[in-house]
Parts: structure tokens; sequence; C-alpha cells
């Protein structure tokens, strides 16, 4: 696997990464993690460049968890509606056999009739 090395600027410092995603979305995520942090840093400007870091990353994680869990419902839902259209499935090839039956049974009558 191939790693780029990024040279990234975050809260005024620069970094050197290496990183197997393209440089394009590594400035792109870059660009996401100064946009907040700076953010932060303005509203409150006795914060430190680590304790911005923090709140940056608890938010993220909040974020990850919530669309995690939201993942999740999504796949047991579903999981549900294939179970539900399964179902109805052979509920409908039970029918359709019913349906055979009668047939058969309605031109028995009919022959039985015509005798």
């Amino acid at each position: 696997m191939a790693f780029n090395k990024v040279k990234l600027n975050i809260a005024g410092t620069s970094y050197v990464i290496n990183s197997a995603d393209s440089e394009e979305n590594v400035l792109k995520l870059a660009d996401t993690l100064d946009r907040d942090m700076k953010k932060i840093l303005e509203q409150s400007p006795s914060a430190s460049v680590t304790a911005a870091a923090v709140i940056c990353a608890l938010t993220y994680l909040d974020k990850l968890d919530k669309s995690d869990s939201s993942a999740d419902n999504m796949r047991k839902q579903v999981r549900q509606y294939l179970e539900d259209a399964n179902k109805a499935r052979m509920e409908a090839e039970k029918v359709k056999l019913e349906l055979e039956k009668l047939k058969v049974d309605i031109q028995y009558l009919k022959n039985q009739r015509g005798n």
C-alpha cells in the first residue's frame, strides 16, 4: 500500500503526515479540523490549542457514534424489511398454489356436471 506524505497546517502549526488516503482527502480533513479549532479558539480566547483539539475530537467522536447508531438502526430496518418481503413472497406462493388447486377442483366439478 502506497503512502502519501502530506504537509498540513492546523491551528498555526505545520505537520507532515503519511497517509494511505489521497492528498486531496487529507487536506480536506485538515481544513475542516483547522476551521473547527479556529472557531473554538475564537469563541474561547483562553482555550489552548490542545483544549480545542480535544473539543474537536469529542465532537467528531459524538458525530461518529450517532452515525454508527443510525447506520445500525437502518441495517436492522432493512433486515426486517427483507424478512417481511420473504414472508410475503412465501405467502404469495402459498396463495398461488391454493389458486391452482381451486382451478383444478373447478375444472373437475365442471367436468362432473357435464357428464
